[in-house]
């Protein structure tokens, strides 16, 4: 068992114990202090010189030129596709990722380009798959432009690095850049036991979230070459990413450079604790992970006479104090599988997780 650490405290005035995602963390006190301390400029003319402490901590941790702040991770993949790709051109991406399947179909407006999914288990893109769906120009298909990568996966897998270098090699031999969905990067790293720059070594831009993982109220960072970053910073103005004085969430974002990643390791450990925990209850059926997060599912043999437990799961945990997302239900030959990702987090110490496991043991127990 890890050491117990700052981040393994529950704030004292926090009832719930919420592990929808590693995005509902509050900011630590060490974050409030900075943010209120900030010096502050006016970020569009360059000014902001908290703003430009964070861009270049963020774009020397990832071993690149330079690095712009942006709002969100969405935004800065969709940035990176509308910087890299010519309209109507062609990404090349895994079908699972979460730019295809929870940006809301961005690329197509922002950007103006065409996706083309690849059956990427794990986020595995293989060099067979690659050159299947690479393709260039002709009278009846785009070129493609671009391959984007995600590491770690949104379905919580950290994709091994000489994977990442095979595909970079495709790209390289077709002339392509390469995009890193980032978000994660920190805990693919831990998970991998690597530094985010060797990690970023292998895609020619990136995109990381400080709100993710690493405790920060808001915000990412684009990485990449100069003339990329330059570029980019003319299309976030387009987009409306311009703001002012943003060194008050820069501040933030610094603290969580410099505190969070090696507090990652023990997010991680508790999350292998809970997937053990729940393989032990009858009926319940555990993906083994690499970072924070925890998959799982249970079958249900007649989905009619169980809807109104799923309907009603979420209310159920909020009642014991927790808050989970509501389970998502597919349809199978053998009956209904109900999937459930819980999310461990900064704010989810020993104390939390034995309430989680004691009362998932209890409602999954009941529902046999």
């Amino acid at each position: 068992m890890p050491p117990v650490l700052p981040g393994s405290l529950m704030k004292k005035d926090d009832k719930m114990i919420d592990i929808r995602s590693d995005t509902v963390t509050v900011p630590t006190s060490a974050m409030r202090k900075a943010m209120a301390e900030a010096e502050m400029g006016d970020d569009v003319y360059g000014d902001d010189t908290t703003i430009n402490r964070l861009e270049k901590t963020g774009a020397e941790l990832l071993g690149k030129e330079a690095a712009l702040f942006v709002p969100s991770g969405t935004f800065g993949n969709q940035l990176a596709l509308f910087t890299w790709c010519p309209r109507g051109t062609e990404v090349l991406l895994g079908e699972e990722c979460h730019i295809i399947q929870h940006e809301a179909g961005a690329a197509s407006i922002i950007a103006g380009v065409q996706t083309r999914t690849i059956s990427a288990p794990d986020g595995v893109l293989t060099p067979e798959a690659l050159q299947r769906r690479l393709r260039r120009r002709d009278l009846h298909a785009p070129a493609s432009s671009l391959i984007c990568m995600e590491n770690a996966h949104s379905l919580g897998k950290a994709v091994p690095l000489p994977v990442m270098e095979e595909a970079k090699k495709i790209a390289d031999e077709w002339k392509l850049p390469v995009h890193l969905d980032g978000a994660r990067i920190f805990n693919a790293a831990a998970a991998l036991g690597c530094n985010a720059a060797g990690i970023a070594r292998c895609c020619d831009s990136v995109m990381f979230c400080l709100s993710k993982g690493l405790c920060a109220p808001v915000g990412s960072l684009l990485v990449g070459s100069r003339d990329f970053i330059e570029e980019a910073r003319h299309k976030r103005k387009i987009m409306g990413g311009g703001m002012r004085q943003a060194g008050i969430l820069a501040a933030a974002g610094l603290v969580a450079l410099a505190e969070h990643p090696s507090l990652l390791d023990e997010d991680h450990w508790r999350a292998r604790e809970l997937e053990k925990a729940l393989a032990e209850i009858p009926g319940i059926t555990v993906e083994q992970g690499d970072i924070n997060m925890v998959f799982f599912h249970c079958n249900l043999q007649d989905a009619k006479d169980n809807q109104s437990w799923t309907q009603t799961i979420t209310g159920t945990f909020r009642r014991r104090g927790i808050i989970i997302n509501p389970p998502e239900m597919i349809r199978q030959q053998n009956g209904t599988a109900v999937h459930f990702r819980f999310v461990t987090h900064h704010w989810i110490g020993d104390k939390e997780l034995g309430a989680i496991v004691e009362a998932a043991r209890s409602i999954f127990g009941s529902a046999e």
